[in-house]
Order: structure tokens, then sequence, then C-alpha cells
């Protein structure tokens, strides 16, 4: 502690100054001292520590990471890296998080719940779950909308359906009677090949003769094959290829898109007479355009695509199928036959009989008959359809 100092009767005259306040004075000086961090004289033990390390780094033994070292600057490294990888990802993650801001539905999954549920553009909806069982009810209603080609099934509840052939899945194959899994595999995979190529063949849809479903039908079933080379001949009201073929006149109606909707399901059991019994139960939905509007089609834009009308035709078909035991009935190997077959249609003209689809559109005249049967929803699954080809033409309640 600094004291104060002495009076001698030579010297200035004496301070005014109490001796409290002094003390006081002095106090907060060393104190603030201290605070300040001054220099201090170090101590026996730090001289001694500091004299060792000297020693120590004048031999070349200077422990690695103290004061020098390549930890420490591997470190400083790894943070200058940092640094300079915050610099260049800063303005690109800066406007990410402005565009989140701006449009959330930016982010996938939609996680604040901001899309509005509309499929825009050609979008889908989200897929429907197989069917795996007869329907017990009639489709939900979708959002009014106008079908487009960009949009071809706007507004129709086929725009959760599965596309084309994709979504006519055969069961898994396991043995009936006498017949081996192969046996089953190989007879559900004819059944398929058939419903695609009488409802979904580009050639088919156009008109032309669907060979590939002539060639599995079992000759030796009595005026089976016979009967459906007459449909295709000579079109009639009595030789309607429409009971087996979905068929559109290339000179009226163009597809709008590639895409059919398709839904339904397959299913078999051990039939009555030694047979594989295959039944198909399947809804198949066209989009389609004018064929004098096809031109203006091929180089329609988003925005003038809008103006090219769209209409559906929708055709509901049921198929019985069964693959005989050549060995006790008179039946060709691998071949199919058929024991029902049964169909629904919607939207086209009644009482037509040229063996094609006729689609009708709100911006063009009618043609058939009037309609005089009932109005039928033609997505309606859980209907029984059994011999509707014999009923009444009437209307539909939506497409």
């Amino acid at each position: 502690m600094a004291e104060k100092p002495s009076k001698e009767p030579s010297e200035e005259p004496e301070s005014s100054i109490p001796d409290d306040v002094w003390e006081r004075f002095v106090q907060d000086s060393e104190r603030d001292i201290r605070l300040s961090g001054a220099p201090k004289e170090p101590s026996a033990r730090a001289r001694m520590v500091t004299e060792r390390l000297r020693q120590e780094e004048a031999r070349g033994a200077q422990p690695e990471g103290w004061r020098t070292g390549p930890a420490w600057r591997e470190m400083d490294g790894r943070a200058s890296r940092r640094r300079r990888l915050w610099a260049i990802l800063g303005v690109p993650v800066a406007i990410a998080v402005a565009l989140v801001a701006v449009k959330p539905s930016l982010l996938p999954g939609d996680p604040f719940g901001t899309s509005s549920g509309t499929p825009s553009g050609g979008a889908s909806a989200a897929a429907l779950p197989a069917e795996t069982a007869p329907p017990t009810a009639v489709p939900s209603s979708a959002a009014p909308d106008t079908p487009t080609l960009d949009r071809p099934f706007a507004g129709s509840p086929a725009e959760r359906w599965a596309d084309g052939a994709a979504a006519i899945v055969v069961p898994k194959a396991t043995p009936v009677g006498t017949f081996t899994s192969a046996q089953v595999a190989a007879a559900l995979k004819q059944a398929k090949t058939l419903l695609v190529g009488a409802n979904l063949n580009p050639g088919t849809l156009r008109g032309e003769r669907p060979e590939s479903v002539l060639a599995l039908l079992d000759p030796k079933q009595p005026r089976m094959l016979d009967d459906v080379n007459s449909w295709l001949r000579a079109p009639g009201k009595k030789h309607d290829p429409l009971l087996l073929f979905s068929r559109f006149d290339p000179a009226e109606v163009r597809p709008a898109g590639d895409v059919v909707k398709v839904r339904g399901r397959t299913t078999f059991k051990a039939g009555a007479h030694a047979s594989v019994a295959i039944h198909m139960d399947y809804t198949f939905v066209y989009p389609l355009i004018q064929a004098d509007q096809a031109s203006k089609a091929s180089g329609a834009t988003e925005t003038s695509g809008a103006s090219t009308e769209v209409a559906r035709t929708i055709v509901r078909r049921v198929l019985d199928l069964e693959l005989l035991d050549p060995r006790k009935y008179q039946a060709t190997p691998g071949k199919l036959s058929i024991t029902r077959y049964d169909q629904d249609l919607g939207n086209t003209s009644c009482d037509v009989y040229d063996g094609f689809l006729h689609p009708q559109f709100v911006s063009a005249a009618p043609t058939g008959a009037p309609p005089t049967g009932p109005t039928t929803d033609p997505y309606d699954r859980s209907r029984d359809i059994r011999h509707s080809g014999t009923e009444t033409c009437g209307t539909v309640s939506r497409t």
C-alpha cells in the first residue's frame, strides 16, 4: 500500500485532503490496477514452467498444439473453409428461404397444407388403390371441371384411376383341379392379353381386325369364333362387334392423348366343367376429340388447347373365360372359351349399329335415336350389368 508523504517544515504547505479520503483513494487505485490486468511479477512456479518450455522449444521438443504445430493450424484452416463455405452458400440459401416464404407449396409434400388439392397441368390426383372386391357404392362426384387436352379426365372419378394395361393386374396363380400353377398363370396372362387387345390396342380402337384376340379363342368352342368373325365382317344390330371390342371411327373422332383410364379386377376359381374359371370386370374411360379438330389439337398450346372440346366415352365389360381340360372336353390346349360377355356403354349414340362407338359432343348436333332408357351413372361399378346389351338405350348422369 502506498504511504502518505511525510510533512517537512521546508516543503509546501500541508495538504488539505483529509486522511480518510486519501486512504480510500489509495485503495481504489490499487483495486483498479488489479482489474486492469496490468503486468505483474510472475510467481516462482510460473518462472520455472516458462523456463522449462523455453528449453524444450530450443531442443525441438515443444508439444504439438502448444502455441505452434499442425493442430491449431488445421483448426484455423477448417474454420477458414467453413467461413468460405457459408459465404458461398449464404446467398442461395437466402434466396431459397425467400421463395418458400412467398410460395410454401414449393416444399415437397406441402407440409403447410397450402395446396388446393386440384391437379394442375397434366398432373393426376392421388391414385386410388387397386380394386380388390366388388364395389358397394357409386364413386363420389369429382370437383366440377371441364376436360381439356392437358387434363382429359378433369372432373371425372377416372382421373385417379390407373393407366391402360398397367391397371389390369392378374392375381397370383395357384393350382386349380388338374391344372398346375404354371398352367393357371398362363391362362391368366392370356386373359389379360385378350382384354387389352379388345379394349386398349390402338389398332382395335381404330376399327382394325383384332387378330391378337382371335388367336386366343378356342376354335373348338361351338359358334363363338364364327360369331365374332361375323360381327367384324358385317356389323349390325344382331352382329355388333361392340359386344366384345371397343372401336371408334377414325373419320369421326381421335384419341385425346395416349392414356385410357382403367379400373377393375380379375379373379379365378375352379370351374364347373373341370376348368379354370376366370372372371374379369373392368371399366374403360376413353377421352376423345372430333376428327376435324385433330389438326388444331396437334399444335395446341396449353392455352389454345382449352378451346378444343374433349368428350369421354365409358365402357364397362364383364367377361367370363374358361380354360377347359382337353382330356375331359373337346378343347384346344392353352386356348380360352368365352362363357359370358356383358357390356355397359356410356356416352354413345343410340341405335347406331355400324360397329363403332359414337361419343356425343356438346358442340355438335346429336346423332342417333333419342335415348328412351333410364339415366344411369357409368362410373357405378356396384351395379350388375348382366344382359345390359339388350336393354333400351338410356342416358348417363355424367361422363
